[in-house]
């Protein structure tokens, strides 16, 4: 059995997943940033550390075979399957602060820290200050002077990243706010999450 979701954009959701579970995060328009989060369902102050994860892989960028971790150090996800093999970790959620720092458009501007927040309220009675996703899709370019370059995403229409989670965790996802740079290609559009069986699970 397969449930399917569509984070509209400029919004957030929460899913919970099972250990085993397969999470497909589809880009259905092309260009579009994802701002993956989740917390542990049973310990919500154990969660995905993108700063961990660079730790553990001793890498910036991640694809298939590596394995996202959370801030006590445990695997959380294993990335399964990957059409577009670039991904960002560096940047934190874009904020009301962030948009009055970079274009003065702070002010009632959909931000992805603030739908994280609201979809993680929904089952736990958590809000967190700053949280660093995992920026599916996000093309963020290192150059060699150690400058960084956020470029248009290369994930088309239809590409996807396919997840296996490694624990029970609650999923706070948000297609991306950003419309003022190249993040997201200039414009902002809805994202499709289909959460599978494993397969080697027998469904009675």
């Amino acid at each position: 059995m397969e449930k399917e979701y569509i984070v509209e954009a400029r919004t957030g959701i929460n899913i919970k997943v099972n250990e085993g579970e397969l999470i497909e995060i589809i880009d259905l328009a092309g260009q579009q940033v994802v701002d993956f989060f989740a917390l542990n369902q049973i310990n919500p102050k154990e969660f995905l550390s993108a700063g961990v994860t660079i730790d553990c892989n001793e890498s910036l960028k991640v694809t298939v075979g590596d394995r996202l971790y959370t801030n006590h150090y445990k695997k959380m996800f294993t990335i399964i399957d990957d059409d577009v093999k670039e991904h960002d970790l560096l940047h934190p959620c874009c904020r009301t602060e962030m948009y009055d720092f970079f274009y003065k458009t702070g002010e009632n501007h959909p931000s992805c820290l603030s739908n994280i927040n609201e979809s993680l309220l929904e089952t736990f009675d958590i809000r967190k200050e700053e949280i660093t996703p995992f920026n599916i899709f996000m093309y963020t370019k290192i150059l060699p002077d150690g400058k960084i370059s956020v470029e248009p995403p290369k994930s088309k229409a239809g590409d996807k990243i396919v997840l296996r989670a490694e624990m029970d965790a609650l999923l706070a996802v948000a297609a991306c706010s950003v419309s003022e740079s190249d993040c997201n290609g200039g414009r902002c559009t809805p994202v499709k999450i289909v959460i599978k069986k494993p397969v080697n699970e027998r469904i009675i």
